[in-house]
């Protein structure tokens, strides 16, 4: 682990959803897996999925089919992409390993987390719901709650208002390379997921972020009680 020399407290923890928080590339696997079944495609291996995950519904299709937003098929490819995620959402969807544990440290040393996601809130807030997360969470920003998605800042400087908190106070964590800008241009302190949904092309020791954590459990070596 890649650490802070100069660990400090802080006033909030903000972390990404899928790839960071729980492991939600099971079933965005099984549901790109049925979406290629549907259309009589060969199905894909889970490891060569798992890294595209992160990236949302676009990336998806353009793993599975090869094809992009432009494509004709597109929009029909995606709707059923995503309904058939929404209707098994939390079928396999796990919190990652020692994440339960780091919650439990945030909040007892009342500590606020959050968390700031990409993914739209018709799918974030069943999911956090389903995962029994939606009454801990000191707020939930999804990727149109604002105006903006990450890198952009505003994401999290929103969060930072629900909860009341200075952002160059905050701790935010993911596992994109799209996270780490968004915690830089918000001002705050950046740790990447390298647990997360990393790619063999991602450099996360070139995103810049302050730190490497390879567990959920390490996150805790940089909260100062």
């Amino acid at each position: 682990m890649t650490q802070n020399q100069n660990a400090r407290s802080y006033d909030a923890v903000l972390l990404d959803l899928d790839g960071t928080l729980a492991d939600t590339a099971p079933d965005l696997a099984q549901a790109l897996n049925q979406t290629l079944l549907y259309h009589d495609k060969e199905t894909l291996p889970f490891d060569v999925i798992r890294p595209h995950v992160s990236h949302g519904g676009l990336a998806l299709i353009k793993l599975g089919f090869g094809f992009d937003e432009n494509h004709s098929d597109y929009a029909t490819a995606r709707e059923y992409l995503l309904n058939n995620y929404l209707h098994n959402i939390a079928q396999h969807t796990r919190l990652f390993e020692g994440m339960a544990e780091l919650l439990e440290t945030l909040e007892s040393n009342n500590t606020p987390w959050g968390i700031v996601t990409n993914k739209p809130a018709y799918l974030t807030t069943p999911l956090v719901k389903a995962l029994a997360l939606d009454q801990r969470a000191s707020c939930v920003v999804s990727g149109d709650t604002v105006a903006h998605s990450k890198p952009h800042p505003a994401p999290l400087i929103h969060a930072c208002k629900v909860m009341g908190v200075a952002a160059k106070q905050c701790l935010y964590i993911g596992d994109a390379k799209r996270d780490i800008e968004a915690g830089h241009n918000a001002g705050m302190t950046t740790l990447a997921a390298a647990f997360g949904y990393i790619s063999d092309d991602d450099r996360v020791e070139e995103w810049q972020a302050d730190g490497i954590v390879h567990s959920a459990l390490e996150i805790v070596d940089w909260i100062k009680h």
